[in-house]
């Protein structure tokens, strides 16, 4: 049966008791923290799902969510609205500064041993903080004859099919010297193509972080930027995203964060690593052992 069509001004009213019971849905299964006076932005982003399915209110949604076999796939589309995937290369130069200028001298310097190089950029977005990433590796000059993967993830199918395509346009760029732009990427019709030598180094899969399953897929990890993506989960969540950190790293392994982020209230497992322009998080030297919350049995 085709759902009516509707017209943009037939707004549906998103009333306080159906946005406490989506609000906690969303908890429940993304572990995204709403804050009561997000109801009339979820109603706004929402309005097209409903109209989509054919609901006439929200409860109808709600419903739907939480017992269609159907509902699938909407999860998946509402993974892509609920989230903000804002980003562009060179995002944050003070904090890139210091990846180049101190992180990455740190990680080259303790992985002489294993000449091998492993970044996961968690929350990537379309993937230009891999690409970045991938490009200041490159540009040190430390890691020549290394073994080096940047593994970038998103909780979005679309976002991640956007970065393992690797071709951007004008608003990725805002940020980026040019001199990189042009040594990097390959003007075409299309967009602005990553070169296939900075491509060679970087991977992409879709990662729910609140499910400690699939973080449990990511290999061990010399260092992990998580920029930005913490400040959405509840209190609960970011204790086992930060677990599964804590898991993932490498003793001696990195965690950067977003400036407006801190592991204060959730995490003491990691040493604070002042450098002289950030501050990053070490899971200390010698440490071999796993959050005993993270393993537990999901």
């Amino acid at each position: 049966m085709t759902p009516p069509i509707r017209s943009p001004l037939d707004r549906i009213e998103l009333r306080r008791e159906e946005f406490e019971s989506l609000r906690d849905m969303f908890a429940e299964r993304l572990g995204l923290a709403l804050p009561p006076d997000a109801r009339t932005s979820i109603e706004r982003r929402l309005q097209d799902r409903l109209i989509h399915h054919g609901h006439g209110s929200f409860s109808e949604y709600a419903q739907f969510l939480r017992f269609s076999g159907a509902a699938v796939d909407e999860w998946e589309e509402l993974q892509d609205v609920l989230t903000v995937h804002e980003t562009y290369f060179w995002r944050d130069e003070a904090q890139l500064r210091s990846v180049r200028d101190e992180v990455l001298p740190l990680l080259a310097a303790q992985g002489q041993g294993r000449r091998r190089l492993t970044i996961w950029s968690a929350g990537c977005a379309t993937g230009e903080e891999v690409y970045t990433l991938a490009i200041l590796v490159h540009e040190s000059g430390l890691f020549r004859d290394w073994f080096v993967r940047i593994y970038g993830s998103d909780v979005s199918r679309r976002c991640i099919s956007v970065a393992r395509k690797g071709v951007y346009g004008a608003p990725s760029f805002r940020a980026i010297p040019q001199d990189i732009r042009k040594q990097y990427f390959h003007e075409r019709a299309d967009g602005a193509h990553v070169a296939e030598r900075i491509r060679a180094y970087c991977s992409f899969g879709q990662v729910n972080l609140a499910q400690p399953d699939k973080i449990r897929l990511v290999g061990r990890q010399d260092a992990i930027m998580c920029r930005n993506v913490l400040i959405y989960f509840d209190a609960g969540t970011r204790r086992l995203v930060t677990d599964g950190f804590l898991d993932r790293l490498n003793a001696g392994g990195i965690l950067l964060l977003g400036h407006s982020e801190s592991l204060a209230h959730v995490s003491t497992a990691f040493e604070l690593l002042p450098l002289k322009g950030d501050l990053v998080y070490r899971k200390p030297l010698g440490s071999f052992r796993s959050s005993p919350e993270f393993l537990k049995p999901t």
